[in-house]
């Protein structure tokens, strides 16, 4: 891996400033869009005679514009041709940047093209699609050379692509692979809900809500609890939802995924949910996970 220029010490080592470049069909909208979730103040297919003016703009910005990161290819016709002349001013200006160099192998693009049926910006000039990549390949050799990093997105997903540029540019990547999830209960009678990515079904264990001594109690109350789990399907059902969760969370944050929303459900969303949802959020926590915990229809009547 290349090593940035050595310039950052004047300017401050917080100042960040990408510029993301490569191949057409590379995937460099979806790394940018990661890139903003990171936190980066990110700008598409920037023309390249003003990119030196928005580095001059970042590192006046008192900190507003620390994190940049800008697109720039072959979109930009002949205006490209100049992106060498830029780099040197922003060598001149102290202006610490690294390159971000996306590419794909011929199949991939060609396979993203067809899918996408968008048109390739160098097709005018080629006789086919294939031509146009190979073109554009020789167009970039020399940027491709002096690039900071080099991300090969032929067999990555999105949640590849996003773990790859977490490893190179999040500050908080520790707690970023982390996942944060939510748990709610919910009754079923007041209807799912709707930004629910897991909904469990506790309708089969015996109701508190039958027992009148119970029935003006939350699931959140010792009573309650004891009595959800004074039943043997209760403890079991417990049991595996919680080993269940332990081997699927690890997968998700894997891929890629940043949050959940894990729904209990039970007739009206009192009782045995509550009781549920609060165990699992407890077993979570404990594991050290993030988990955010609610009732959404515990108070209703």
């Amino acid at each position: 891996m290349r090593s940035v220029f050595g310039i950052q010490k004047k300017v401050g080592m917080g100042m960040e400033f990408v510029i993301m470049s490569g191949l057409s069909g590379a995937g460099k909208s979806k790394a940018a869009a990661v890139m903003e979730d990171m936190g980066f103040f990110c700008v598409d297919n920037l023309p390249v005679k003003l990119i030196g003016k928005f580095a001059e703009l970042a590192m006046a910005g008192g900190g507003e514009y620390s994190r940049v990161a800008l697109v720039t290819d072959v979109r930009g016709g002949r205006q490209f041709e100049g992106l060498f002349q830029v780099l040197e001013e922003l060598r001149e200006m102290q202006c610490p940047y690294s390159i971000l160099f996306m590419e794909a192998d011929n199949a991939t693009i060609v396979k993203r093209y067809k899918e996408s049926r968008r048109s390739h910006p160098l097709l005018d000039e080629a006789d086919s699609l294939e031509e146009a990549i190979a073109l554009e390949r020789r167009a970039l050799e020399h940027l491709r050379d002096q690039a900071t990093h080099i991300i090969d997105t032929s067999n990555l997903s999105l949640g590849k692509l996003r773990g790859e540029l977490m490893d190179l540019y999040d500050r908080g990547k520790k707690q970023s692979e982390e996942m944060e999830v939510r748990i709610t209960s919910f009754g079923f009678k007041y209807g799912l809900p709707m930004d629910a990515d897991l909904v469990f079904d506790v309708r089969f264990l015996p109701n508190p809500y039958y027992v009148p001594t119970l029935r003006p109690l939350t699931g959140l109350d010792e009573g309650v609890r004891n009595y959800v789990f004074s039943d043997h399907q209760g403890e079991k059902f417990l049991s595996l939802l919680q080993e269940l969760l332990d081997w699927l969370f690890p997968r998700y944050v894997e891929e890629g995924k940043t949050n959940l929303v894990l729904a209990v459900g039970c007739t009206g969303g009192k009782h045995r949910s509550v009781a549920i949802a609060h165990a699992i959020s407890q077993h979570l926590r404990s594991s050290g996970e993030r988990v955010a915990e609610s009732h959404r229809d515990m108070g209703r009547v």
